[in-house]
């Protein structure tokens, strides 16, 4: 920023604060503003844009105690102290401004004084720390928001599904809770709001992203807000029928009827067994798979004998090796 605009700006009006304003009340005003003017609230609104960098010029000059000091001792020397040519005015040119550091020390003035307020180490007026942007937008000035953080945890199936409240360790080694909603899946993030690192300069602090595993069940599988299970049934209870139990997740086993002539692969469906979550409620879906015995004893393989006479003689391949012969 140029020297001059110190005197010419009244940031405190800016602001529309008071000279004794606190920290926590300037941090306060200054946000309000911001959300009110900034370009993404006002798309187009060339106004509404310069209105915000002069703002947040404004805030990251009296938010920084060092910077608010040394601009409340520029403007206290009044508007007749500006960096003009000599002779153009009443009294004006450097005289004001180096009499505020010549007192005490005799007629000559410390020129090291004088630039280094300005430059801070060298260079021309207005390259120094006076205005320097601490973020925001486009480089217009503004608290940044804090860095944020990423983390990992591994859920079992019932938790993931019902939800459940973990504790996880942070960064400083200290645990925190973290609310895990039902329903969560298998490489979803959860974020939390604010609980990430602090921004450096007194913006919203950042969030703590977590990447949830879930792991297998040797049972359930999702599918969206359903539950599938895969059910044996024997040979018998397919052909002739049957009453069977199924298990749930985390609750009693619920009975099913297996219609006679049921085939191998069909979906029963048990309304609302399924993940509950804020967008509702799924089922659980029983797949059937007709278990062949492993083992039979003589009287078993002489009754299938006698069956495998009886059955119908009917090729069950036979609309398949239709179908690929075209």
């Amino acid at each position: 920023m140029a020297s001059q605009d110190w005197f010419d700006k009244d940031f405190y009006k800016v602001l529309g604060v008071s000279k004794d304003v606190s920290e926590a009340d300037l941090k306060k005003t200054y946000r309000k503003l911001a959300r009110k003017h900034h370009p993404d609230s006002n798309p187009g609104d060339a106004a509404a844009e310069a209105t915000f960098k002069e703002v947040s010029e404004a805030y990251a000059v009296l938010s920084d105690k060092e910077q608010r000091a040394e601009y409340d001792q520029i403007r206290a020397m009044g508007s007749g102290a500006r960096f003009t040519a000599s002779g153009q005015g009443n009294n004006a040119g450097f005289e004001d401004v180096f009499s505020a550091f010549n007192r005490g020390r005799g007629q000559t003035a410390d020129f090291d004084d004088i630039f280094s307020m300005f430059n801070q180490g060298g260079g021309s007026f207005g390259s120094g720390r006076f205005g320097q942007p601490s973020g925001g937008y486009r480089g217009a000035g503004g608290p940044q928001r804090g860095a944020d953080v990423t983390a990992r945890t591994t859920l079992d199936f019932t938790t993931a599904v019902k939800g459940d409240t973990i504790t996880l360790q942070g960064e400083d080694g200290k645990p925190f809770k973290v609310k895990i909603p039902a329903g969560v899946s298998d490489g979803q993030k959860i974020r939390l709001r604010g609980r990430g690192r602090p921004s450096p300069d007194g913006g919203e602090r950042g969030d703590i992203v977590i990447s949830v595993t879930v792991r297998p069940h040797p049972v359930f599988t999702r599918d969206g807000l359903n539950l599938r299970i895969t059910v044996p049934v024997t040979f018998t209870e397919a052909v002739l029928g049957a009453t069977i139990e199924v298990p749930t997740l985390g609750g009693d086993p619920v009975k099913l009827k297996v219609a006679p002539g049921t085939p191998s692969g069909r979906v029963l469906r048990v309304k609302g067994r399924g993940v509950t979550t804020s967008k509702g409620t799924g089922d659980l879906l029983a797949q059937l798979e007709v278990a062949v015995p492993a083992h039979l004893d003589e009287v078993a393989k002489e009754a299938l004998a006698r069956f495998q006479e009886l059955e119908p003689k009917e090729n069950p391949r036979a609309d398949l090796l239709s179908k690929a012969r075209g």
